[in-house]
């Protein structure tokens, strides 16, 4: 296999290829509720899959790869305008469906999209007991 083809860029395109998946089911289906089980289940298991990496590079390489130039600092505010804009747009929900916000959001700085997942899940869970108590 050449230098250049390494599992690594399988699993940056695999990531790829997944988001553009959701992000045109999302835009085709724009009425669509949250699947609670779906987000439970990307947040576990990049949790798991973030639990590997540290157990096999440790923690200092994010540090690293976030400071060593100018793109690792890109991808890093990148990272963080995403996740500050993701929240801006679930607390509303959140705080309509019952959710204590402040542990969510001590979730999220410590885990990022991890928490954020788990708080989707449970969020989407929520929004769908309140839709089947409905009459």
């Amino acid at each position: 296999m050449p230098d250049h083809l390494t599992p690594f860029l399988a699993l940056a395109g695999g990531g790829l290829v997944c988001a553009v998946v959701a992000i045109l089911v999302a835009a085709l289906r724009p009425g669509a509720p949250g699947a609670p089980l779906l987000a439970g289940a990307l947040s576990a298991g990049f949790a798991a899959f973030t639990a590997v990496t540290i157990a096999t590079e440790g923690v200092f390489p994010v540090i690293l790869n976030h400071t060593s130039n100018l793109w690792g600092v890109q991808v890093w505010w990148d990272l963080l305008f995403s996740l500050g804009i993701a929240t801006f747009l679930v607390l509303p929900r959140a705080r309509a469906a019952g959710m204590r916000i402040w542990p969510w959001i001590a979730l999220i700085l410590a885990t990022a999209s991890i928490g954020l997942l788990a708080m989707c899940a449970r969020l989407f869970w929520l929004e769908r007991q309140a839709g089947a108590a409905k009459p």
